[in-house]
């Protein structure tokens, strides 16, 4: 695309995206830049001599496109943070702790538990609870902290590649049907080795000592265990709609999410009696006067969403909108003749992963999905793979590497997990290897 419109669109998109890099310097939140560079480049693609019905038609796939995942996402994390309301991932913590485990059995137990999470919980919220774990158990004990955070957040990566629960990129790819629900499972065995070779690694640099007890003694709330299979029935529900119905993901989330709201409302009624306020308490929430006791009894599923990452969610909305008109300009299929069709898929997938690590995964993979290079089934297995993992070779590459920076601040650092960047990228090519060999070329 040579018309000056183009170009336009292309710069203003690279300024928007550093106003993006730099949020921690800027304290401009993400989400702004992107938003505000949607609506520019396709106010500029309109102008350019696509326009028209093209542009109209594009736009609204993409639309379409976001609304499916934040949908799926919405219902996600209601489920999530119900279950971290209901007090499930508190007693995690506790149980972990109580096992009486040395800072190297809690360094296997944290990264064995967030490699399984992680795809049922997604990668950033399994790094927030597991590093909420490393941290408490640890302190200021460095030698413990840093590589066990570098540890969950390879795990939570790697857990959430084989898995469309665990990373939004094979989400994507799964809602673009481009891979079937079971295919992804081919992915295990190479995700599992891209934690496990940093994490053997690592170890030995890990005390064998015992850390302090935990005093807190956190208990599951009502209706905890009924979540949890909630969850699960919701996940289930969602495969085999999607798999035998062929009806978007989001679809079996949303139900999920509606099953939830109900559960919600019988709890809230069946437990009216233990969680009712004396009439003291009662005229002091009219009066306005002070905040009531927390019961715990029963959960407002719309005041549970008050936690939601709306910044995040609105950054996706910017994130793919901004893609679909660079498509629509014509710069995506550039793109890909530069790299898939000059290099091969096979590496331009490894290069993927690698830019994943310096920009964001999201609209590295919405670029290749928008410009839809030819690619058989283990191809876009491998660019699944290296797009989800290829975030834990530096602190930045990924969301989950980003919270931790951010809950071990000054002890987990961008310089802390960089001096450990070789052990990643061993586990990085490994789990390549073992996908070419494993999967066909």
């Amino acid at each position: 695309m040579t018309h000056w419109t183009g170009w336009a669109a292309l710069i203003f998109f690279a300024l928007s995206y550093i106003l993006v890099v730099y949020e921690d310097k800027t304290h401009l939140r993400k989400s702004v830049p992107m938003i505000l560079a949607a609506g520019v480049l396709w106010i500029l693609a309109a102008m350019s001599p696509v326009g028209g019905e093209i542009v109209e038609e594009k736009l609204r796939e993409s639309i379409l496109e976001y609304a499916e995942l934040f949908l799926f996402i919405l219902a996600a994390v209601s489920y999530v943070h119900t279950l971290e309301e209901r007090q499930v991932f508190d007693v995690l913590r506790a149980w972990l702790i109580r096992r009486g485990l040395t800072y190297r059995g809690i360094f296997w137990a944290t990264g064995a538990i967030a490699f399984c999470m992680s795809p049922l919980a997604d990668n950033l919220t399994t790094a927030l609870v597991l590093g909420a774990v490393a941290i408490s158990v640890g302190a200021t004990t460095a030698r413990f902290v840093v590589p066990a955070c570098i540890n969950i957040v390879v795990a939570a990566n790697a857990g959430g590649a084989f898995s469309p629960f665990g990373d939004i990129t094979t989400l994507m790819v799964w809602q673009r049907g481009l891979v079937e629900f079971v295919e992804f499972l081919r992915l295990f065995i190479p995700s599992l080795a891209n934690w496990l070779v940093p994490a053997a690694i690592m170890s030995f640099s890990v005390p064998k000592d015992l850390p302090a007890a935990a005093a807190d003694s956190p208990k599951l709330l009502a209706g905890a265990k009924t979540v949890i299979a909630l969850f699960l029935a919701t996940i289930l529900v969602t495969v085999i709609l999607h798999q035998f119905l062929h009806l978007p993901p989001m679809l079996g989330m949303m139900t999920g999410f509606g099953a939830l709201h109900l559960y919600g409302y019988i709890l809230r009624h069946t437990t009216s009696a233990a969680s009712s306020v004396d009439d003291d308490e009662l005229r002091l929430v009219l009066d306005d006067a002070t905040e009531p006791p927390r019961k715990h009894t029963s959960f407002d599923l719309f005041d549970l969403l008050n936690k939601v990452s709306w910044d995040t969610l609105m950054f996706f909305y910017g994130v793919m909108l901004c893609v679909g008109a660079l498509d629509a300009f014509g710069f995506l299929d550039a793109a890909v003749r530069a790299t898939y069709g000059s290099w091969g898929p096979t590496a331009a997938n490894v290069a993927l992963g690698l830019a994943s690590a310096v920009l964001d995964n999201i609209p590295l993979m919405a670029g290749v999905l928008a410009a839809a290079p030819e690619m058989n089934h283990a191809q876009w297995l491998l660019a699944t793979l290296t797009a989800g993992v290829g975030g834990s070779l530096l602190s930045v590459g990924s969301a989950a590497g980003v919270a931790l920076m951010g809950q071990a601040r000054g002890i987990y650092t961008f310089s802390a997990h960089l001096r450990w960047a070789w052990v990643v990228a061993l586990g990085y090519v490994a789990s390549i290897m073992l996908h070419v060999l494993l999967n066909g070329r």
